[in-house]
């Protein structure tokens, strides 16, 4: 038989044959980008997805002419016949991106769907024996994790998901081979993904129970001993009653008359936003969800399924309602789940914003679980178990709203059954219904009918009933959207004395002009938003417009100068600077705003525009307001950010070397945040951080070159603080060009001074040299002691991480007379402490612990908190040298307290590496090796070089005996 033309796998190593023979795929990124093109399973996958995928934050200015390459050499690869510039019919341009259409027989991952598939119809009609060998067949083609690729690519959401994808089988088949007593068939893929995932309970749960069904009950219990550790050690939980239930019949023991203790989480969260009062309509989807969850109950009463949660993906295009039908589900349903309800909106589509990661949401789900912070572990892999193993046999209702992808979603779903998860979105989610089991559904516009009763119910049933005609005109012109439908209601509950005829004449008339044509028809941002054939656009448009035109002047000027702002919700001293006004006088005009539904009150002093609003109010910002309007608002808009960032700057982590921001065009409202301390401020730079790059942004494409590197400066230690590191280096490397332009030396002291910065937090040494080297310069120039200091203890700590620390000691004496000399006495301590650490690199412990205590006593007398653990660990390091290894850890715990009280995630992670070292050195192994694992995690996201050797110092001690 001749063979298949071409093969290929990504189940494991990613391989191709080509007739029989196999082929060389190329470079690690060329295989990357095929593993990528064939887990999309012939859907397109967009080029700025490409880019991203490949280099992440990394990627080099010519990464798409380098996607172009890779792509035509994956073509003359994959049909060596095709002549030059030929496109072929494998792999195709398309979508935006490119798609790889190949047949399904040809590739692993589509045959272990497919086989998957087969193997739940068998089981439907032949039973549970029949299916198991589908299923272990399906599994069998799974030879390993992604191989040939960047190191970073099997942790990418792509790979992760295939992952998820093959586990989920799994899970699928060891219950199916359980239930008919041939656990033996996939014990081996089961041992495997368990091995993977060692804190999943309902994972080990199934391989405890498997291994005792075939015969190794020693060997289950030992499973469930070793499991029940890491949870108590990693999570400072017990086992769950899944896990405790499988040992419990691996002794021989009936669950039923032994039952574990179930300990109900500390608090009982309620975080369901309130339901919407005027909802009518959807009693079909409302319908099939029930019956859903009906399902779902019966299954479980009847057989002890407790495999999986009900997962609900509620999908849709923007204001069509997704969000207000999963809350009257969820407030309808909320007494089935006695344990509470969570709720998060992931932001997956605000203008201007980040999606919120999933471990910010798996955080803060802790917290309202009652979860004391000192018992959260660092890892957010340890916290997503950990979140799981509380949801462990309860009940509890979890809202995920307007979530980006599946990636977002998949880790905060429960383990096990008893949960209902509803997800609302406006992309399908496919991979969370193939690979999590999630049942799908698409949101449609209301129905005429629907439609009419949304209104009748929002304006008042006698008053829809006495004018029929105009309801049915009102809900034709609206386009039967939910978001528009409820702007012109709250309209007519305004005016309760005008007849609805006239308001769909005013309606009528903006959506048409003096010639019949629409109003504002034509290009804008609006105009691809279209359903079912409709004008939606044009319609959603005119209600828009319509609503716009009862605004009162000032209101209507503020709606247009919102377009300005660059985030995903602004403050009132923002919309204040914006508007030119005070803030008293702006707080009734955003309340304006909210009362006709154009914007909406997030939380208190914090609003949000819907982002069909926020485009028109830009296309009526560039109609209706001048160029030189424009520039003016959104000069008023930078000088508000930048003077807002400078104060909270100061608060955070003020450096020795303080700038003079720039002066505001206009006397601003409101620049000091609510932040009073360094913590708050912290909090205030994770909020707002969306705004201040989105404002960075728009001073760059503005000219305003002072403030693009004044900006630049105010997010500095923030960016490194946190780890944001690639973006701190992109926002430094955008600054040095404009301080260049101003020809200003102190501007180009600080933007090469933070430049240089970056690139030492990336490893980058000999860049990061040079970069200070023509720092200090231009501080010389200028006469800037303070920042020649500041760039002396910058190379200093550059040198210091290469190891060369008598080179490194030689920048602290100039560094110290240079603050002597502007009586700057924290910068004095700053060189104190820095002086203390290479003199115990050096061997001079004693002066080393002089040194260190005169900079601790300085710090705590300037309050100068962040400092003070920069000195405790300093401090431990000091101990350390001197072989007093019991006091070393004492120090290092007080740094890492510090470290974590402000919130500086960086030196949290190195100083967990420093304790590792000193517990180890003080003989408690096992408290090191915990310790390195924490640092291993905290450091993953933002170093993984210095990750990886943690990893290794980890293993080599976990396998000493």
């Amino acid at each position: 038989m001749r063979p298949v033309p071409l093969r290929f796998t990504v189940l494991g190593e990613v391989r191709i044959w080509r007739d029989g023979a196999e082929v060389d795929p190329g470079p690690p990124l060329r295989r990357t980008l095929l593993a990528l093109l064939l887990a999309r399973a012939g859907s397109p996958v967009q080029l700025p997805d490409i880019v991203d995928w490949l280099w992440g934050e990394r990627a080099p200015t010519r990464a798409v002419n380098m996607v172009h390459r890779h792509v035509g050499a994956l073509r003359r690869l994959l049909e060596p016949e095709l002549p030059p510039r030929a496109e072929g019919g494998l792999l195709l341009r398309g979508g935006g991106g490119y798609r790889l259409v190949v047949p399904a027989d040809s590739v692993d991952l589509l045959r272990f769907r497919l086989l998957a598939r087969r193997a739940r119809d068998v089981l439907g009609r032949s039973g549970p024996e029949s299916a198991v060998d589908v299923f272990a067949e399906a599994l069998a083609l799974r030879e390993g994790p992604a191989a040939g690729c960047p190191a970073q690519a099997p942790a990418h959401p792509v790979f992760v998901e295939l992952d998820r994808e093959y586990d989920a089988v799994v899970r699928e088949a060891a219950g199916v081979a359980l239930e008919c007593g041939r656990a033996d068939r996939v014990l081996p893929a089961l041992s495997a993904s368990a091995e993977r995932h060692p804190l999943d309970e309902g994972m080990q749960a199934l391989l405890v129970s498997s291994l005792a069904a075939t015969g190794r009950r020693d060997r289950a219990l030992a499973v469930f001993r070793t499991t029940a550790g890491r949870l108590a050690d990693e999570l400072g939980v017990d086992p769950g009653p899944e896990l405790t239930t499988a040992r419990l019949r691996a002794e021989g023991e009936d669950p039923a008359r032994t039952e574990p203790p179930v300990t109900p989480p500390a608090f009982t969260p309620a975080q369901l936003p309130s339901s919407l009062p005027a909802f009518a309509g959807r009693e079909a989807e409302l319908h099939r969800l029930r019956a859903l969850l009906d399902g779902a109950d019966g299954i479980r009463a009847g057989s002890g399924d407790t495999t999986a949660p009900l997962v609900c993906a509620i999908g849709g295009t923007a204001g069509v309602g997704k969000t207000a039908l999963a809350l009257r589900l969820a407030h309808e349903v909320a007494d089935r789940f006695p344990d509470g309800q969570l709720y998060v909106n992931l932001r997956g589509f605000d203008p201007a914003a980040t999606p919120t990661p999933a471990r910010h949401a798996v955080r803060a789900f802790l917290d309202a679980l009652g979860v004391p912070a000192a018992r959260v572990p660092d890892s957010p892999d340890a916290q997503t178990a950990l979140y799981r193993s509380l949801l462990a046999g309860r009940r509890m209702l979890v809202l995920l709203d307007n979530a980006r992808d599946a990636a977002q979603v998949r880790p905060l779903l429960p383990g096990t059954a008893g949960c209902l998860v509803l997800v609302t979105s406006r992309n399908r989610l496919t991979g969370l219904a193939s690979a999590d089991g999630a049942h799908p559904f698409t949101l449609d516009v209301l129905t005429p009918d629907d439609a009419r009763a949304v209104l009748a119910l929002r304006i008042g049933a006698e008053r829809a009933a006495a004018e029929p005609e105009a309801v049915a005109e009102i809900v034709s012109l609206t386009a039967r959207l939910p978001l528009a439908l409820a702007i012109v209601a709250a309209r007519a509950v305004a005016h309760p004395a005008f007849p609805l005829a006239t308001l769909a004449e005013e309606l009528r008339g903006t959506s048409r002009g003096p010639d019949g044509s629409r109003g504002l028809e034509g290009p804008g941002a609006l105009d691809g938003f279209r359903h079912s054939g409709s004008d939606t656009a044009t319609d959603v448009r005119a209600v828009f417009s319509w609503s716009y035109d009862a605004l009162g002047p000032g209101a209507a000027r503020l709606f247009r100068l919102l377009a300005l702002h660059p985030g995903p919700d602004l403050t009132v001293p923002a919309a204040a600077a914006l508007a030119d006004l005070p803030v008293g006088r702006t707080r009734p005009l955003l309340g304006e705003l909210a009362d006709a539904h154009l914007l909406t009150e997030r939380t208190p002093g914090r609003y949000a525009v819907h982002d069909l609003l926020h485009a028109y109010a830009a296309e009526l910002l560039h109609t209706t307001d001048s160029t030189a309007q424009r520039r003016a608002a959104r000069r008023r808009l930078l000088d508000h950010c930048l003077h807002t960032a400078y104060a909270a700057a100061l608060l955070f982590d003020a450096p020795t070397a303080l700038i003079t921001p720039v002066a505001p065009a206009q006397p601003l409202p409101e620049t000091r945040p609510a932040a009073l301390d360094a913590a708050g401020a912290q909090l205030w730079f994770r909020t707002e951080r969306p705004v201040l790059l989105g404002a960075f942004r728009q001073a760059v494409d503005s000219g305003l070159d002072a403030h693009v590197w004044q900006l630049a400066w105010c997010l500095e230690r923030f960016h490194e603080r946190f780890g944001h590191w690639h973006e701190y280096l992109a926002v430094q490397r955008a600054a040095l060009p404009a301080a260049h332009r101003l020809r200003d030396p102190v501007a180009l002291g600080h933007a090469r001074r933070a430049l240089g910065r970056a690139c030492m937090m990336l490893r980058r040494f000999a860049e990061a040299e040079e970069h200070l080297r023509y720092a200090r310069g231009w501080f010389e120039e200028a006469a800037d002691g303070n920042g020649e200091a500041e760039v002396r203890l910058a190379r200093w700590a550059v040198l210091t991480r290469q190891e060369r620390f008598g080179e490194a000691l030689d920048e602290l004496a100039p560094a110290l007379d240079l603050y002597r000399a502007s009586a700057q006495r924290k910068g004095q301590a700053y060189v104190l402490v820095s002086r203390a650490w290479g003199e115990a690199c050096t061997g001079d412990c004693h002066g080393a612990l002089t040194h260190a205590h005169q900079a601790l006593a300085l710090f705590q007398e300037l309050g100068v908190r962040i400092a003070e653990g920069y000195t405790w660990d300093t401090l431990g390091h000091v101990h350390g040298r001197l072989g007093e290894h019991r006091r070393s850890v004492t120090c290092h715990e007080r740094a890492l307290a510090v470290f974590r009280e402000v919130g500086d995630l960086f030196n949290e992670a190195g100083v967990l590496d420093r304790l590792g070292d000193a517990r180890l050195a003080a003989g408690d192994r096992a408290g090191a090796l915990a310790t390195w694992r924490d640092a291993r995690d905290a450091m993953q996201d933002f170093d993984p070089v210095w990750a990886a050797e943690v990893r290794a110092k980890t293993e080599r001690h976990a396998q000493t005996p």
